[in-house]
């Protein structure tokens, strides 16, 4: 369901559910499978994800949700998937790595759910994407209302996920659900060059910024000190050095 390569620092991890990469149990824990291998993966800076299809998730499975009506026990299946879900996003958020997802087609629900648990966003101009969950009664439970909110504001919140609105990728940027916007065509390579350029910078590093930016997105603890804690750690890396002396070398 999702395909795992590495080479280097970068971790390429492809949906892989024909036709539209349909969420259900299996798919859930494979991502938990792929997000604790990276994790283990010092050298790996960088998470990649993308689909091997012209959707790059379509949200939960038609099959499951067809049944959740059925009874009780079809309900609280589907609360219990949605579970699972926040846990595995946020591990994602969580994640000491860059995370970029590609989006080159659709993301909805669920799928758009994942993509903005990722730190970075290149979506191609004509993907549609967004949390159109009220059109079916329902609301976007696996942190969704949360990280919309959180990435883009109040008001671009109420106004997607209220109104239960799509919006293509030129669009999606300007209202900051992402961070890039480029041709269809182009978005493969795109998103490598954007992979490659991250996998320069020490891991190690990565993960540390990512911490502060992360702790100051939610609240509740004292970023001011994490940043100094990050930096002490940082000063006394062996590639924090190098790279030092050769930037002062140069001037």
């Amino acid at each position: 369901m999702i395909n795992l390569s590495i080479e280097g620092a970068i971790a390429k991890a492809t949906l892989n559910r024909p036709p539209v990469n349909a969420i259900n149990e299996e798919w859930v824990a494979r991502l938990d499978e792929v997000l604790a291998e990276v994790e283990r993966n010092e050298a790996v800076g960088v998470l990649w994800l993308r689909s091997s299809e012209r959707v790059f998730c379509a949200g939960a499975d038609l099959a499951l949700m067809r049944s959740i009506f059925d009874s009780a026990a079809g309900r609280e299946r589907m609360i219990e998937l949605t579970r699972r879900m926040q846990e595995v996003f946020a591990r994602m958020e969580a994640l000491p790595k860059v995370t970029l997802a590609e989006i080159g087609g659709p993301a909805m629900g669920g799928g758009f759910e994942l993509a903005l648990a990722c730190d970075l966003r290149i979506v191609s101009e004509s993907a549609r994407v967004g949390l159109p969950e009220a059109r079916l009664g329902l609301l976007p439970a696996a942190g969704g209302t949360q990280r919309m909110t959180r990435i883009c504001g109040e008001a671009v919140a109420r106004r997607l996920i209220l109104g239960a609105e799509l919006v293509g990728g030129t669009e999606a940027v300007a209202l900051g659900l992402a961070q890039w916007s480029v041709p269809q065509d182009g978005i493969e390579k795109a998103a490598d060059t954007l992979a490659k350029r991250l996998s320069e910078l020490p891991p190690a590093t990565l993960a540390a910024n990512k911490r502060c930016i992360n702790i100051a997105a939610a609240g509740g603890a004292d970023g001011y000190e994490a940043e100094l804690e990050g930096s002490a750690m940082l000063l006394a890396a062996q590639e924090t050095k190098r790279r030092v002396v050769k930037f002062l070398e140069k001037r």
